[in-house]
């Protein structure tokens, strides 16, 4: 295979930024009622409630282009379910960033979407502002529907493969985000082939559901250590009475399992035709390069949350008053870069135990998302990744396939060392 283009897609470079945010303007608001929710629980825990104010906005919008030192600024706007704020909230927002974009740089917006609300005037709104939209969707109807509910408890699965047919009858670029969880995680081809024959989606984000049963009022890291389960014990997997997890987390070898076949069918079909995230970060990592997902970083602290009421939180999964980092009125960078920030993206790095330190997989893991460390190691260490089994199962599976096009990669890209 010609090497360069069976590849380009997948190393396209992912734009450098001195650090990213994630906005949710509209709190914890949403018109479904995902039984996984993680976010709904802030409107008690932190008074999520209200949409955000003009003043904060604009506020968000200048200090946010001034902040970053590179010539593509990218707004990425979440929830709650953004689109409730109408399209005259979006407008605005765009009016803003004109005002304040310098000449040189310029703006990109991400949209991140449940899909209910999406019609022929959203549609014409986001094509004509170029925003790449994020579409989530669990899989075939069965396994989307358990889950993903409105708040009359009704499916939504026709809905969602409704609003995917107008994006592409309206030529929009989207992404498909996939949270796989305790029940689509035994059904990674039906899931993956879904997504590729009948949504025909060539982006596709596989997020693995993880939340301890007190996520709504305790912090990750703040867990009672006495509490923590065993790895490959009954209290770290789900569905069992004294499980530590709930019982809508996806299992750890089940997501290994998940991966795993996703990417087989990947390797034989869609190399060059299908971007993976996954995937893609994966191949970087084999061939020397940092991590373009957060999770395998080395270190965290470079994507944060925005709230609706002006907060900055060090994380989009860290949004409890122990990660609050000030207002927006306090400065952005000087949030961004304060000591707080710093320490939380060292810590993760810093608490990784040995049982880590000594996998031939650190490189392509680096213990992946803090908020998931809350196993002890088969050595009584704590700290240990829930999703250890499975991502190393998933990595040991990929190896092989990954070194070979890692050295046909670097025949043509010389200046890269493999690791």
């Amino acid at each position: 295979m010609n090497s360069n283009q069976t590849y380009k897609f997948i190393l396209s470079p992912t734009p450098k930024r001195t650090f990213h945010l994630m906005a949710k303007p509209i709190g914890a608001q949403c018109n479904l009622r995902c039984e996984y929710c993680f976010y709904l629980s802030k409107k008690d825990l932190i008074g999520s409630t209200k949409a955000i104010s003009d003043d904060n906005l604009e506020e968000y919008i200048r200090q946010y282009i001034n902040a970053q030192e590179v010539p593509e600024v990218v707004f990425t706007w979440q929830g709650g379910e953004p689109t409730l704020l109408g399209l005259e909230f979006f407008q605005k927002a765009i009016n803003l960033q004109k005002k304040y974009c310098p000449p040189g740089k310029k703006i990109e917006n991400d949209l991140q979407t449940n899909g209910i609300l999406i019609d022929e005037n959203w549609c014409r709104f986001l094509k004509e502002n170029n925003f790449l939209v994020g579409l989530s969707i669990d899989g075939p109807q069965p396994l989307h529907d358990c889950y993903r509910i409105d708040a009359s408890k009704q499916p939504t699965w026709q809905q969602i493969v409704k609003a995917a047919k107008l994006l592409k009858k309206f030529e929009i670029p989207f992404n498909t985000l996939t949270v796989v969880h305790r029940k689509n995680a035994k059904f990674p081809l039906d899931v993956y082939r879904f997504l590729r024959q009948e949504i025909g989606s060539t982006r596709i984000q596989f997020i693995p559901l993880v939340e301890p049963k007190e996520f709504r009022t305790v912090a990750p890291q703040h867990w009672d250590q006495n509490l923590l389960p065993d790895y490959d014990s009954m209290e770290a997997r789900p569905g069992y009475p004294d499980s530590f997890v709930t019982d809508w987390s996806v299992d750890a070898d089940d997501y290994g399992y998940f991966l795993c076949r996703v990417f087989d069918e990947w390797y034989k079909r869609d190399i060059g035709k299908a971007f993976v995230f996954l995937f893609e970060c994966a191949l970087g990592q084999w061939m020397g390069m940092q991590s373009s997902l957060c999770v395998f970083a080395e270190t965290c602290g470079q994507a944060l949350a925005l709230e609706a009421d002006g907060s900055i939180y060090s994380c989009d999964h860290f949004v409890y008053p122990e990660y609050r980092l000030g207002h927006i009125t306090e400065g952005l960078s000087h949030l961004v870069y304060s000591t707080n920030q710093s320490n939380f993206g060292l810590s993760k790095q810093k608490s990784l135990p040995q049982w880590c330190r000594k996998c031939p997989y650190l490189f392509a893991c680096r213990g992946e998302c803090p908020k998931n460390r809350f196993l002890k190691t088969p050595d009584g260490e704590t700290g240990l990744n829930y999703l250890c089994s499975g991502l190393r199962k998933y990595f040991s599976h990929i190896d092989p396939y990954m070194q070979d096009m890692a050295k046909e990669l670097m025949k043509n890209l010389p200046g890269y060392k493999l690791r």
